[in-house]
């Protein structure tokens, strides 16, 4: 699919995301919402979280050279895109959270006395991992099927309600990010902190392309038939 004409200022963040290789990990990296609120324009988004634009730009001008790995599924048939949310994502997500409890319990407990202890995260962990495996499961059984079977235009109640949790789990990502004290870890921070803290990052950023394939990508294919 060729990339929009429009000014770039002028795009989506979804558009963009994508569209162009590395968009994704920019947003990512500036917190620009590409995936509950991904119709906002670039030039908007970096208005309203205070970013300059055109450093912004230069940025994503730098990104879009290395289009390794990208892939423009816009233009890709939508078995394939699900059997890669399932794969990518689904599988990681369930592999991985079970993990990152365990070494949040363990730095809660071991650094319990100290002042940048992220109390509550592992609680916070799990509710997650339970909304998750709720969510994933919905979209496996029932809206993943009607897709598979050429059915999206009936899918839009299912569609809304999968777009609403979307909206729960971005909040789980921004309370998850401030209780592990912004992803910064403190000078008394051990391995399995350390451990943590990165594996925590990374499944912000997997959640978030997840929902952003989802959201701007499949649901809009698959309703428009």
């Amino acid at each position: 699919m060729p990339l929009s004409t429009d000014p770039i200022a002028a795009q989506s963040l979804a558009k963009l995301a994508s569209e162009q290789p590395g968009a994704a990990l920019v947003f990512l990296r500036h917190r620009l919402d590409f995936c509950c609120r991904g119709q906002t324009s670039l030039a908007a988004g970096c208005a309203a979280a205070g970013l300059d634009l055109p450093a912004i730009e230069a940025e994503l001008a730098d990104a879009s050279r290395d289009d390794r790995g990208f892939v423009a599924w816009e233009g890709r048939p939508l078995e394939a895109l699900i059997d890669h949310v399932l794969e990518r994502f689904h599988a990681r997500h369930r592999a991985e959270l079970p993990p990152l409890i365990v070494l949040a319990r363990r730095v809660e407990e071991r650094h319990a006395d100290k002042a940048a202890c992220p109390r509550g995260l592992a609680r916070h962990l799990e509710h997650m991992a339970e909304e998750l495996e709720l969510h994933m499961q919905k979209e496996e059984q029932m809206l993943f099927p009607l897709i598979r079977q050429g059915r999206g235009r009936m899918a839009l109640m299912p569609v809304q309600v999968m777009e609403e949790e979307h909206k729960d789990h971005a909040r789980n990502l921004a309370q998850l990010r401030a209780l592990a004290g912004d992803y910064v870890l403190p000078p008394e921070a051990c391995p399995t902190w350390s451990a943590l803290v990165l594996g925590l990052s990374e499944l912000e950023r997997a959640l978030y392309q997840h929902i952003h394939l989802e959201n701007n990508v499949l649901f809009p294919r698959a309703l428009r038939g």
